[in-house]
């Protein structure tokens, strides 16, 4: 598995920067992505899997204007370095879990870029009035750095994540299919609230996730 870590790193720089500052050929969906993680490991079921079950999750996600929301595809990429070469049932709920503090993670990474680029344009005010062709290209090029940095640093740190919980992290047959049932259970529910937008909904999935993860603790 280790010898796939490149090359899964590589992916997660290309779905990075499809999310948002390149082609957006939509190879940053996590169905996407996950599998081809999937085919870059070995275990085509395990990141077609892991992508289907983020892919719900981000349905919830409305990208408009400046919404900040998490970064799914990169989630499924360690999410399929969790999983794969495991059962289904020891990996796919472990996976699923990486995979969205993952997400997390590069969507706080998403808005510290974000950040960065406006203070970018800020200083170079004068460039962008002027239409320096030169200037307004180097401003892009330095986003487009930043991003890419974003997705190295988040896909390399959420793959060794990946790995180590792979390795080390102990469950039990009848955790690993609880943790799968909630894991399942939490990404149609925040499916379901993303087509029906109710608030209620996102009280529900919190409270639900919130007691599965307890209870998997506790067996």
């Amino acid at each position: 598995m280790i010898e796939h870590t490149p090359w899964l790193v590589l992916w997660g720089v290309v779905v990075g920067l499809d999310l948002i500052s390149v082609a957006q050929t939509m190879v940053a969906r996590p169905l996407v992505a996950g599998t081809v993680a999937g085919l870059i490991t070995g275990d085509v079921l395990a990141g077609a899997t892991l992508g289907a079950i983020l892919e719900l999750f981000a349905l919830d996600v409305l990208p408009v204007g400046a919404s900040r929301y998490p970064d799914y595809g990169l989630g499924a990429i360690a999410a399929t370095a969790t999983a794969s070469g495991a059962p289904w049932l020891l990996g796919t709920g472990l996976g699923v879990m990486v995979g969205l503090v993952v997400a997390y993670a590069g969507g706080v990474g998403i808005h510290a870029v974000r950040l960065r680029n406006v203070r970018d344009l800020t200083h170079h005010a004068a460039v962008l009035a002027v239409g320096d062709a030169r200037g307004i290209t180097l401003i892009q090029v330095r986003a487009l750095l930043r991003d890419a940095l974003r997705a190295l640093l988040v896909s390399s740190a959420g793959i060794a994540v990946g790995l180590a919980v792979h390795r080390w992290f102990p469950l039990s047959a009848a955790g690993a299919l609880y943790l799968v049932v909630v894991a399942v259970g939490a990404a149609v529910a925040g499916a379901a609230n993303g087509v029906i937008r109710v608030t209620a909904a996102e009280r529900w999935f919190v409270l639900g996730l919130a007691v599965g993860i307890i209870g998997v603790i506790l067996l």
